[in-house]
């Protein structure tokens, strides 16, 4: 970098004559002064001019195809991982419907065996009411 003093000697403000200047257009610049001011103007645009990089085409390739693999490995596991959770609740779910069908069956079997038993009490009972209403006519 410059030293201060000789960045401030060329920045230095610019001393306009009267004779420079007109009522109608306003300011005239000398040519000294449109030299000094150029100098100015070009030595600050080198000093601040950003640094290009122009990327290696082959570096640039190799990065894309490394990150696209990368990325793509990573979607890949997580893809894998999701279909496996997804798989195991499947599963569950089966197992605990298998479960609950079994318990139902279970459940229909002895209502079926309580119809038909209470189905053989009313026909018992009817035949007994039937000998009780024989003996009291008879």
């Amino acid at each position: 970098m410059e030293d201060t003093s000789t960045v401030a000697g060329k920045l230095e403000p610019l001393v306009l004559n009267k004779s420079t200047m007109n009522n109608n257009k306003g300011q005239k610049w000398t040519a000294s002064q449109e030299s000094q001011q150029m100098e100015c103007t070009l030595s600050y645009q080198d000093k601040f001019q950003p640094k290009k990089r122009k990327p290696s085409s082959e570096a640039s390739a190799h990065d894309l195809t490394n990150s696209f693999e990368t990325t793509a490995a990573g979607a890949s596991r997580d893809i894998s991982m999701l279909l496996t959770k997804f798989a195991q609740v499947l599963r569950e779910r089966a197992a605990a419907d298998t479960s609950k069908m079994k318990e139902l069956e279970i459940l229909l079997t002895e209502a079926r065996n309580l119809e038909s038993y209470l189905k053989e009490k009313k026909s018992h009972l009817k035949q007994t009411l039937a000998q009780i209403s024989d003996k009291l006519q008879g």
